[in-house]
Parts: structure tokens; C-alpha cells; sequence
């Protein structure tokens, strides 16, 4: 379009154009674009002149073109679909009465902070340099499907929430699936009203989203399906309502939700199955409310402290190398306990493999116990009591001590016992002299013989002490064996 009828308003973005010179109707420095709709005609500007300087215009000779604006009331759509733009555009502060059309366009640089906009329509756009949507308002959806951004994403301290036209009430007032991300994604205080996607998009840097606030309440505030970032993912002290998906994620750095409150009560408030992830901060987190899957997921590094974890954990197919923080086996195995499909040995078999990745066998040990104990439960109930046996006799064999403290109390029994009371020889005069050491050790242990066994007859009462000694015995050897068996061959 031809220029003819400006405004002054409209005179001085003309003539500032050409210079890349700054056109600021803002009347202080510390003026915000919130109440944009009662500016007057003197700072409004028509979206067709601005998009005829943008498409059309040029740069005066030995200086740089570009639209620079601060405090203006842009009436109209701007509408740059499909445009190319080679000069770069900078609105700070300004006030938008229809939503930005920058779908399919190839621009070099977007800055639109800190103002407000009813949306942005700018899937598959195409910026050289950067976009900055800083500290914007913005009460509508915010279309970056399929963008493609040469630098970085800037989205921090922004406010978004949903529209209220009847085709945006059900559309996630952020869409970044499938976008192509130069460097980084900075969204550190950003808050979204609804769900913020990002599902197969690629960052080739860090996406930074501490302190944001992602509110979906009973839906997905965070959707991040088989995302790919270069480094690191931050979310410290992250607020989310809603379940935070990051189903098959790709990060070589840190997942860092350290601090972060997730809640979906009576839903999924975490999903990072089948992610691979090198390390995977929950640290200092509030119990998360809701169920946690995390299940065919790959890990070298999980840091979180049990007080974490809900009632309900996914973790079938879980692998990790180090849990972080070194805590007692005690602390850490309750943990295995609450997966949702009941008993998993895997679970266990993991556990205990962390532990001895870090040398502590004694932990690891501590696990295999724990595990043996959960699988009783499951067995019926003739091999329970057989189990049982097992744990308080000698511990499956992972406290072989326990044996000898039972040999050795029946050891002190049978010894007082008969050394109050010798039993009858059966041979008279060919009897050895009698010991109710050895007598006692000859009953308690069939594979050992001292000839006193052979030699005396017990009567009475201490002939049943002798039948529950023989018993007793045999009972240990065979559960020692079978336990200390079952702890070699896991060796």
C-alpha cells in the first residue's frame, strides 16, 4: 500500500524507519502496556502502515532500517503471513487490538516485550536473530508450532492465558510443538493458564523454566513428548497444576526440578517414561501429589530424597546408575514397595545394584533382604512359613550371624541343663567321661560327633530338650545352607 494518509503518530514511525531511530510515546519510563485501550490518537498507529514499512520499505543510505516502538496502540492486524522481512522489529510496550499474523513468515528479529497482545499466530515462522516475548500480557493462544528460530526463545515473566473466542477455548495458550530452537528457551517466571506444549520440539541448548507457573488443573500443564534439548532442562521451584508429561524426553545434561511443586491429585502428576536422561534432579521437593511413571526410563543420576515420593510410583523397566542422597538401605527401600502393579524384583535387583555401584555392600545386601521378604508375601502360605523360617533363622542368608546367635543360646540351654542333671549312660562302664558341652553339640549338629550323643540316654523332660535340640539343629544346618547358598549364587 501506498503511504498517504498518516497520522502524526503514524508520521514519526515513518520517518524514524528508515534510520532504525526509536519512536517513544510512552509518557515515563516506568509505563506499562496494561491499559493500552484507553490510549489516545496521538500514540496509535494503524497495523497496515506498520506492516507497508516492514514489507516495502528501506534504509536511508549508511544506516540500518528497522521498526522500533515503545508505549504505541496498535490498531488493526498486523498481519505478516507469508512476508519477508529483512529489518528488524522491536514493539516494547505496546498495545495490540488484534492478534499478530506472522504464520509462515521469514523475519530477522521479533522483540515484543513487555507488551499486550490478545494472541500470536507465527507457526512455521522463521526468525534469523531472535524472539522476545518478555513480560508480555498476552490473553489468547500463542501459535509457535513448527517455528524455526536461528538464536533464542525469550519468554520470561510472561502471562499467558486462553482465549475466549469460541475456536481458542480449548486450544493450549502455548504452542511450541515440533519447534526448531537455535540456542535456548529463557522462561524463567513465566506463567501459562492452561497447558504449555512443546511435544517433539527441538532446543539445541537449555530450556530454562525456574520459578514458571503452569496451571492446568485435572489436565497436562506441561506437555513435552520425545523433546530434545542440547544440555539442560531447569525447573527449580516450578509450580505446576496438572501433569508435567515428559514421555520419551532426550536430555544429555540436567532434568533439574529441584524445589518444584507437582500436583495432580488423583491423576499423573509426573510422566518421564521411557526418557533418557542423564541426570534427574528432584531435589528438596514436596511430596509430589499424584502418581509418578517413570517407567522403561533410562537414568545415570537420580537425585531425590524418599519423602518425595507418593503412595503410588511406576518404575517397571527403571534404570539408574547413582541415587543421590547416599542414604541407608532402610530409607530407600519402602520405595519398590509402592509400585502399582505390586511385587517387581526388578525394582529391588536395581536398588541394590546403585548401592553396590557406590561400594555398599552392606546396603546392597540390606535390599536383597527386603526384596525376599516382599516376594513372601506373595507365596502361599506353606512356603511363608518356610521363608519366615529362612528370615529369622540366618536372614535368607544375608545375615548368617543369626544362625550362630541361635546355635549359641541352644548351646548355653542344653550345657546348664544337663550339667545340672547328666543323663543315664547306656553302656555302663563304657562310657566316656561325660561333657555337656560336647553332649549338646553332638545333638544340635548332625555332621559332628564327639561320641556322647551315642553314650547317654536323657530322661524325662530333658529327653524332649534333647529331641528339640536334635530338631533345632537340623532345622539351622538346612537353612543356613539354603540361605548362605542363595547369597553365594548372587554373588
Amino acid at each position: 500500500m501506498e503511504i498517504t494518509d498518516l497520522t502524526p503518530a503514524e508520521r514519526r514511525v515513518r520517518e524514524a524507519f528508515p534510520r532504525g531511530e526509536s519512536v517513544d510515546f510512552r509518557e515515563s519510563p516506568e509505563e506499562t502496556s496494561h491499559d493500552g485501550a484507553s490510549w489516545g490518537p496521538e500514540r496509535t498507529v494503524r497495523a497496515e502502515v506498520l506492516r507497508a514499512l516492514l514489507v516495502g520499505g528501506s534504509a536511508e543510505e549508511g544506516r540500518v532500517a528497522g521498526l522500533k516502538l515503545y508505549g504505541a496502540k496498535i490498531v488493526g492486524k498486523l498481519d505478516l503471513k507469508y512476508a519477508v522481512v529483512d529489518h528488524p522489529i522491536r514493539m516494547r510496550v505496546c498495545w495490540f487490538e488484534r492478534k499478530p499474523m506472522m504464520y509462515g513468515a521469514q523475519l530477522r528479529a521479533v522483540v515484543l516485550g513487555d507488551s499486550t497482545l490478545p494472541g500470536l499466530t507465527a507457526a512455521t515462522v522463521r526468525v534469523e536473530v531472535v524472539l522476545r516475548l518478555s513480560c508480555c500480557r498476552i490473553n489468547g493462544p500463542v501459535r509457535l508450532a513448527g517455528a524455526k528460530i536461528t538464536g533464542g526463545l525469550f519468554l520470561q515473566g510472561a502471562d499467558i492465558r486462553p482465549g475466549s473466542l469460541p475456536d481458542e477455548v480449548d486450544e493450549p495458550p502455548l504452542q511450541l510443538n515440533h519447534a526448531e530452537i537455535g540456542t535456548d528457551i529463557i522462561a524463567g517466571d513465566l506463567t501459562v493458564h492452561g497447558q504449555l506444549r512443546i511435544n517433539g520440539a527441538t532446543v539445541a541448548g537449555q530450556i530454562n523454566l525456574d520459578r514458571a507457573r503452569l496451571i492446568n488443573p485435572g489436565g497436562i500443564a506441561l506437555h513435552a513428548e520425545t523433546l530434545t534439548v542440547g544440555s539442560d532442562v531447569r525447573a527449580n521451584e516450578l509450580h505446576a497444576e496438572g501433569m508435567v508429561n515428559l514421555t520419551g524426553a532426550r536430555v544429555p545434561g540436567q532434568l533439574i526440578l529441584s524445589r518444584a511443586h507437582l500436583s495432580n491429585p488423583g491423576g499423573v502428576a509426573l510422566r518421564a517414561s521411557s526418557a533418557d536422561i542423564a541426570e534427574f534432579w528432584l531435589r528438596k521437593c514436596p511430596t509430589i501429589d499424584g502418581v509418578v511413571n517413570l517407567r522403561r526410563s533410562r537414568l545415570d543420576l537420580l537425585w531425590a530424597e524418599p519423602s518425595v515420593w507418593p503412595p503410588v510410583v511406576r518404575m517397571d523397566g527403571l534404570t539408574y546408575r547413582l541415587l543421590h542422597p547416599h542414604l541407608p538401605a532402610e530409607e530407600r527401600v519402602p520405595l519398590p514397595e509402592r509400585e502399582e502393579d505390586g511385587y517387581l524384583p526388578y525394582a529391588y535387583e536395581q536398588l541394590a545394584a546403585a548401592y553396590r555401584t557406590v561400594g555398599d555392600e552392606a546396603s546392597a545386601r540390606t535390599v536383597q533382604l527386603a526384596k525376599l521378604r516382599r516376594h513372601r508375601r506373595t507365596q502361599p502360605r506353606h512356603s511363608r512359613a518356610w521363608g519366615l523360617l529362612q528370615d529369622v533363622t540366618v536372614g535368607y542368608g544375608f545375615r548368617p550371624l543369626r544362625a550362630a546367635g541361635w546355635l549359641l543360646a541352644l548351646l548355653v540351654t542344653g550345657t546348664v541343663a544337663y550339667g545340672l542333671r547328666p543323663p543315664r549312660e547306656i553302656k555302663a562302664g563304657e562310657a566316656p567321661d561325660f561333657n555337656p558341652v560336647f553332649y549338646t553339640i553332638d545333638l544340635m549338629l548332625p555332621i559332628v560327633g564327639f561320641g556322647q550323643e551315642n553314650a547317654f540316654a536323657p530322661s524325662g523332660w530333658y529327653q524332649w530338650l534333647s529331641y528339640l535340640l536334635i530338631v533345632t539343629g537340623w532345622v539351622l544346618a538346612t537353612t543356613t545352607a539354603a540361605g548362605v547358598s542363595r547369597s553365594l549364587s548372587r554373588q
